[in-house]
């Protein structure tokens, strides 16, 4: 009864576009938004998952803290998946902890393309293995030290501790349980594509009884979106930006440049899923795709994804079933509902 109260902590996600900062809390069994902001970042500061301006994306992120009013001071980060190197690797379950970790120790060069000094590396147990009842099954998972070390750098210039870095595959993972509400059965018994649309990557993860089976990475987003705006009415990026998000843009736009952008992300999600099919011995068929990142908010674009791929398609919203503080702006917040996962999924952390 005297124990303490766990301190919040921030889930902060840095796109190549902008930072999104949430933070959660528990009511009445229910997660409850205390707090949310979303900063524009400058174009290039980071750059294929790489920080390339730390200053810029530490401003951002300062920036969104203190319009979120959170008081929190502890942040999770996370690595995109393609930054990531992840393997389940089975050891005996008679190991103890200790004799655990040195056996991961000395088998991870195995699996690990770099000199171990060059990365960060973790694992976690899984469990009973399902081929061998007297081994347990372990996620290894390590990114390159420079890449961990930029977030780490960015959060505390921006004022704010590091508690954990993340892979963005398994923060996904994570919101699954949130997302799972809108599906048949809570998404149990289910293979569900989550496509993620963000500003220069499409990230498909597909997940079965709410558990990765597959991940991967495509260079696709809104940002060409913005880029044709910016080529057909003669404007510059940062206006082409505003159009866009404002909805401010002359009548011929949807013919002439949203349309076919929109046939270029039905495809690219297609694509996507024929890629996963290939790449599968198990799996040659989808129950349902998700929509997430900026572009899900596309009006249409849902239908369009459905009637191509036969698949029933829908719009992701994390916050389908949250409490929300009454500083929150209920609009704000649904409109950047899909964009928010990965940020949902590492402020989740702090009930772990």
């Amino acid at each position: 009864m005297f124990g303490r109260k766990k301190k919040p902590l921030l889930g902060i996600d840095i796109s190549s576009s902008v930072v999104k900062v949430i933070e959660l809390n528990q009511k009445n069994g229910k997660y409850c938004v205390e707090a949310y902001a979303v900063e524009p970042l400058p174009l290039n500061s980071v750059i294929e998952g790489r920080i390339e301006n730390t200053d810029e994306v530490a401003s951002a992120i300062k920036r969104a803290v203190k319009r979120s009013a959170s008081k929190a001071k502890q942040a999770a980060v996370a690595v995109s998946a393609s930054s990531a190197i992840t393997k389940i690797v089975s050891f005996p379950s008679s190991l103890t902890e200790r004799e655990l970790e040195e056996q991961v120790m000395m088998e991870a060069d195995n699996y690990i393309p770099y000199p171990l000094e060059e990365v960060r590396l973790d694992f976690e147990v899984l469990g009973t293995s399902a081929s061998d009842v007297d081994a347990v099954d372990v996620l290894l998972a390590a990114s390159r030290s420079e890449i961990v070390d930029a977030r780490i750098e960015v959060l505390e210039k921006a004022g704010l501790k590091a508690k954990l870095v993340d892979v963005e595959a398994y923060t996904i993972e994570n919101t699954f349980s949130l997302i799972a509400q809108q599906l048949p059965n809570q998404g149990q018994g289910l293979t569900v594509a989550v496509v993620d649309v963000g500003a220069t990557v499409t990230a498909l993860h597909v997940l079965v009884d709410g558990k990765i089976v597959f991940t991967r990475e495509q260079s696709f987003g809104g940002r060409i979106l913005t880029e044709d705006i910016e080529r057909h009415y003669g404007m510059s990026y940062q206006e082409a930006g505003r159009a866009k998000k404002q909805n401010n843009l002359p009548d011929d736009y949807n013919a002439k440049v949203l349309d076919p952008f929109k046939r270029s992300m039905v495809t690219t999600v297609t694509r996507g899923l024929q890629f996963f099919f290939s790449a599968s011995t198990q799996y040659q068929s989808i129950d349902q795709i998700i929509l997430a990142g900026g572009c899900a908010s596309i009006q249409g674009i849902d239908v369009m994804i459905e009637e191509e791929s036969g698949t029933p398609t829908s719009i992701a919203n994390p916050f389908m079933d949250m409490v929300l503080e009454n500083k929150i702006k209920i609009q704000a917040l649904s409109n950047d509902a899909p964009s928010m996962l990965i940020a949902c999924g590492l402020a989740m952390r702090s009930f772990d």
